[in-house]
């Protein structure tokens, strides 16, 4: 019988961990948890580890296993060319419920320092999928062994994926040695493997995260930001918007239907607060709608989903790469002359004007920069 690791009875989780570890870094078998199903891992730097995998899901060279990896930054070393789609994917996805299928070629891609054995079981047509589970515990493995893990559900051949520990531990007994337990899986159902190449964004499999779920994952979004909310950055991303669409020749309403979205946000702001009805009336004699907007503080999920976030000021800039340093070469001011766009709020109907006015300049210049 494989050891039983009960993690809602465990008291010492840390050395739970620890003899996950040791038992994948001796080329053993183990069942860990993730947020999708269950899944038996072996140790991706040892050949006979990944061979017990091949044989336990008597796995042909056509269906590879995936690499589970700790990060989305750990992953820039299996796909050093990542290209920007896939790392948007990664970004807003990662820890989470999707294998990410990518171009393993590279020369200077970790891939081609694994055994022969494990390449042709992980990458045999020169792709390989990674993945970084969204569990505690097993996030907790990756980041102590070294190297990757060969990754797979939990399962025998024909059978369903175990969902919790106690089907794993049934379906696999003495066939791993052992079985983290951490109770019914949060999805209990399948990661959604998708893959990304010349051709753009293909769903493999759907699985928890559905087709039309990864196409919006996969849309470029821009964030404009202020302080509240209700002045600057609506005005900023309705021109934008407006912009964007006579650059791709569609609707303002359409933009997401092509790829792209475009939302405001403040460092400083609380959920719900309308436009100002000075910001509002000044865009309407522009043709600009901006009367549904309501409020939103900028937040880490917004920060971490952006892939260009445009300040009204050199202050806000730096308050975001403070907060999220990760973040900070996404952020930018907005004038390209290194001048703040001023608050007008408390001002005439001129000064909100003249603020749009200097928004509206700065603008064709990041669009022309976009990748659309």
């Amino acid at each position: 019988m494989p050891l039983h690791i009960d993690l809602q009875q465990t008291e010492d989780l840390r050395d739970a961990v620890h003899r996950a570890v040791q038992a994948l870094a001796e080329g053993k078998l183990v069942v860990l948890p993730t947020e999708t199903v269950y899944g038996v891992a072996a140790s991706a730097l040892n050949e006979r580890a990944v061979e017990q995998l091949k044989q336990l899901k008597t796995r042909e060279a056509s269906s590879p296993f995936a690499l589970a990896v700790k990060s989305a930054e750990d992953a820039l070393d299996y796909a050093p060319a990542l290209p920007p789609l896939a790392a948007r994917i990664a970004r807003r996805c990662w820890p989470g419920p999707l294998t990410l299928v990518v171009d393993a070629t590279h020369p200077d891609s970790v891939v081609h320092r694994l055994p022969p054995s494990v390449q042709s079981a992980v990458a045999p047509t020169g792709t390989v999928g990674l993945r970084v589970p969204a569990d505690d515990f097993t996030l907790s493995v990756l980041r102590l062994i070294a190297g990757p893990l060969a990754l797979t559900s939990a399962n025998l051949p024909g059978n369903e994926p175990a969902t919790s520990g106690r089907d794993a531990l049934r379906e696999l007994d003495d066939r791993v040695a052992i079985v983290v337990d951490a109770g019914s899986t949060r999805f209990a159902q399948n990661s959604t493997v998708a893959q990304v190449d010349g051709d753009g964004l293909r769903v493999l499999r759907e699985g928890v995260i559905t087709e039309a779920q990864m196409q919006r994952l996969s849309s470029f979004m821009v964030v404009l930001v202020c302080t509240g909310n209700t002045c600057r950055s609506p005005m900023a991303a309705g021109l934008m918007r407006e912009q964007l669409a006579q650059r791709l020749t569609c609707q303002p309403s359409e933009l997401e239907q092509r790829g792209v979205m475009v939302m405001s946000a403040g460092i400083a702001a609380m959920n719900g607060a309308r436009a100002s009805i000075e910001a509002v009336t000044t865009m309407s004699k522009l043709n600009i709608d901006i009367s549904d907007h309501e409020s939103q503080p900028l937040t880490e999920r917004v920060v971490r989903f952006a892939d260009l976030i445009l300040t009204m000021t050199r202050g806000h800039r730096d308050a975001i790469c403070a907060q999220w340093p990760e973040a900070a070469e996404r952020v930018h001011l907005l004038c390209h002359d290194g001048r703040d766009v001023s608050d007008p709020i408390g001002g005439p109907e001129s000064v909100y004007q003249q603020c749009a006015t200097q928004i509206e300049a700065q603008l064709p210049d990041w669009i022309e920069q976009l990748d659309l």
